[in-house]
């Protein structure tokens, strides 16, 4: 298999991310989490960069790159502060949905608002009742005449906290599962829609986490972006690339963690020598780039079956669940590298391992990769032809 080849124009759109990241997202993360700050001003910086229209055509305003590129911007972004990144993507996210599936009103009335971060956008799936299991949810639409009527409540919503305009899945037909879920496109100024506080969390405040209720809020019958049936489906295309970028994410958190501890090992003498030159120490952090390869490899595989079109359901499992734990694991060795120094808050290791944990839950518990993974085990390695 080929590897993940990116243009010279996605090339550089990387580049640009990863320095804007060093000037804007690495100096501010700290604060970020220690005022649990929805950071709406460099969301604004980070649109000026072109950063919110990675898959956007370019003759929409975007960018017009591949899945590939995201991925990568995620990363240059993640190492620095995985929830700003997260928080970024989903918005690119909602813009890219609405290039690609909106009616032209709708694009001409939301798209180049949300490219300025004008309006920062979110999807809308989980709720306090039900999250991996995605055909359980109950927020319920009712059809009216030149509409609908949304009734139901929406949490752990990434940019919930300060976001304008979301894709909104509810049950058109109870008790007919994911045949019945449709999409909406909910504008947060609608009457009938009550933001709730965000949550506190453990960490990843710049991810906007939080939710919403919906009292009889009208949705127009324009305003429907996918009819019940095919939402659902579409949804579920759309997790498996979500899955991937948590993964990179993962690992450029790693990768972050992993080079501090490489320079405080080189910076710190021991007995008489510096800390890296002894073995515990040295072993340590090889089994952290060791794994750190692994991951790096599944995500990229995952990376490019979608970028190819092809399915992704089980590498994407394979790489969230992977990367996941990894990072869980190898952000606390990097810690332990540090010895007590790597408890502060300034070296930032702290902020990348709550970001690890959120990582099992956002698009998709580690238990569910395992779903995934354990319907194609049959598939995947059953068989006596098999090796």
């Amino acid at each position: 298999m080929a590897g993940l080849d990116l243009s010279a124009e996605e090339r550089a759109l990387v580049a640009r991310a990863a320095d804007f990241s060093r000037r804007h997202v690495a100096p501010a993360a700290a604060e970020w989490e220690r005022a649990r700050q929805m950071p709406l001003a460099t969301l604004r910086a980070a649109a000026e960069a072109g950063l919110i229209g990675i898959e956007v055509p370019a003759a929409l305003g975007g960018q017009g790159a591949r899945f590939g590129a995201k991925l990568k911007v995620a990363e240059a972004i993640a190492g620095d502060c995985m929830a700003f990144s997260f928080s970024l993507i989903n918005t690119q996210n909602i813009a890219a949905k609405l290039a690609r599936d909106g009616s032209p009103a709708q694009i001409a009335r939301y798209l180049p608002d949300l490219l300025a971060a004008r309006r920062i956008g979110a999807t809308a799936l989980t709720e306090p009742g039900a999250g991996s299991d995605f055909a359980a949810i109950a927020t319920h639409a009712r059809k009216v005449a030149g509409g609908w009527r949304l009734r139901g409540e929406k949490a752990w919503i990434t940019n919930a906290a300060v976001a304008s305009l979301f894709t909104v899945y509810a049950q058109t037909a109870p008790g007919q599962g994911g045949r019945g879920i449709a999409c909406f496109l909910v504008d947060a100024e609608s009457p009938g829609f009550v933001r709730r506080p965000p949550f506190a969390l453990l960490g990843g405040h710049a991810i906007g986490a939080g939710g919403f209720a919906l009292e009889d809020c009208f949705v127009a019958d324009a305003d429907l972006m996918h009819p019940p049936g095919e939402a659902f489906k579409t949804a579920l295309r759309s997790i498996n690339g979500a899955r991937t970028y948590v993964a990179g994410m993962c690992c450029a958190m790693v990768k972050s963690a992993l080079k501090r501890a490489l320079a405080y090992g080189g910076e710190r003498t021991s007995f008489g020598r510096p800390l890296i030159e002894h073995q515990g120490l040295r072993w340590l952090l090889a089994d952290v780039a060791t794994d750190l390869e692994a991951a790096s490899l599944l995500t990229e595989r995952a990376a490019i079956l979608i970028q190819d079109g092809a399915d992704a359901t089980t590498a994407a499992a394979h790489a969230k669940k992977f990367a996941a734990r990894m990072a869980s694991a190898r952000i606390a060795d990097c810690i332990q590298a540090l010895g007590a120094n790597g408890l502060r808050e300034a070296e930032g290791l702290g902020r990348h391992l709550a970001m690890a944990k959120i990582a099992h839950f956002v698009d998709g518990t580690t238990e569910m990769q395992n779903e995934r993974i354990g319907a194609a085990l049959s598939r995947d390695y059953g068989g006596a032809d098999r090796r």
